[in-house]
């Protein structure tokens, strides 16, 4: 048994090549107070606002929102986390994936929330316990942890990694986050991996791995932020109606499809390949 290194003791996975333990968020995929790691291999922020759901990645045949919670910063914009994802595919179903309000937080207590097309989800306990559909045949479900840590699958489609993870009290000091007794602000660590997008895919990561995408952020700054806020914004967490949505049949030609190809992200977790977004 590995315990998660001392900066996230919360989030990680053990690296099959390294044999040991390492961070979620030090790879491909999305945490925090929302930092991303586009299909280039670049970080930057995306802040959103609180309350508000936005389109992350839209394609032909797939579609993810996230639907931000905050904290008023007293500043231009608010601290803001991810607290759940909506994932549409195959044009009809519709998978969800949160982390349920909680006051205190015990890593022991199962704070996940997950539905498929409405349904709720219920899996054995227990580390590699699966659940599989029997409605959606090629999507899978599996326990990374005892509690509060998934991978979900969808064959020849996508991988998501979700870790539920609370703002510690050492956390909202150091940073004002201002946590209180009522809400310590559960949110999602995620790594994604896609097994094929089109050149087309649009979104606040979707976009990175088009087949034309320019990066034109400040090469100087510490962390770019990302704006364009409005072309992002859904009206629902199941909503693809962003500005720049691409899913459901005719709505674009979607180009060539393309490949998911960076560094790998977990081979014990089946993550394996690109990644999608990110934490502070």
């Amino acid at each position: 048994m590995m315990d998660c290194p001392a900066n996230c003791p919360q989030s990680c996975y053990v690296d099959c090549n390294l044999c040991k333990p390492v961070c979620v968020c030090s790879v491909p995929g999305a945490c925090g107070d929302p930092r991303f790691i586009g299909g280039d291999g670049n970080a930057f922020f995306f802040h959103g606002r609180r309350d508000a759901d936005f389109c992350i990645v839209s394609d032909r045949d797939l579609h993810i929102n996230a639907h931000f919670i905050g904290k008023s910063s007293g500043k231009s914009r608010d601290f803001t986390w991810i607290q759940a994802i909506a994932v549409l595919f195959d044009g009809q179903h519709k998978l969800y994936l949160g982390a349920r309000k909680t006051a205190t937080w015990d890593d022991d207590v199962d704070r996940m929330e997950l539905t498929v097309d409405g349904e709720p989800v219920h899996f054995p306990e227990g580390v590699d316990a699966t659940w599989t559909s029997t409605a959606v045949p090629s999507l899978s479900i599996t326990r990374t942890k005892a509690a509060n840590g998934v991978l979900v699958a969808v064959d020849g489609k996508f991988k998501i990694r979700a870790n539920a993870v609370p703002i510690t009290e050492e956390e909202s000091r150091v940073h004002n986050y201002g946590v209180t007794s009522d809400d310590c602000l559960a949110h999602l660590d995620l790594a994604f991996k896609f097994d094929t997008l089109t050149g087309d895919v649009h979104g606040v990561v979707g976009q990175t791995y088009r087949s034309d995408y320019v990066n034109h952020f400040d090469v100087k700054a510490s962390m770019p932020t990302m704006g364009g806020e409005s072309n992002f914004t859904t009206s629902s967490i199941f909503a693809a109606d962003c500005a720049v949505a691409r899913f459901g049949p005719g709505r674009h030609d979607g180009g060539a499809a393309v490949m998911s190809e960076l560094a790998g992200v977990s081979c014990a977790s089946g993550m394996s390949g690109q990644g999608v977004v990110c934490k502070k």
